[in-house]
């Protein structure tokens, strides 16, 4: 049996954790904007606000790192994303 099939039926996402909350993602990559979503929703974008977004057990080449903004990753069960917000003034 396939790792990819729960009683015959076919897995569907990823579970990640962001900020020690469990989330289910469809696909097996994710951009550093959606995690923030995940961690901050409604949290605000502008030019005087910014995120740190760190993951660990990445599914792709890179297992651990930094997402900049734009950028994303590859996950799998299990990842994990510490997301921080500063308010700079």
């Amino acid at each position: 049996m396939s790792e990819d099939k729960i009683e015959g039926l076919e897995k569907k996402g990823f579970e990640i954790i962001v900020n020690a909350r469990t989330y289910t993602v469809d696909k097996d990559e994710i951009t550093s904007d959606e995690v923030v979503d995940l961690a901050y929703p409604g949290g605000g974008r502008g030019e005087l606000i910014s995120y740190t977004v760190l993951f660990y057990e990445g599914g792709g080449r890179e297992k651990e790192g930094g997402l900049n903004e734009g950028e994303k990753v590859k996950v799998k069960d299990g990842t994990v994303f510490n997301v921080t917000r500063t308010d700079r003034s």
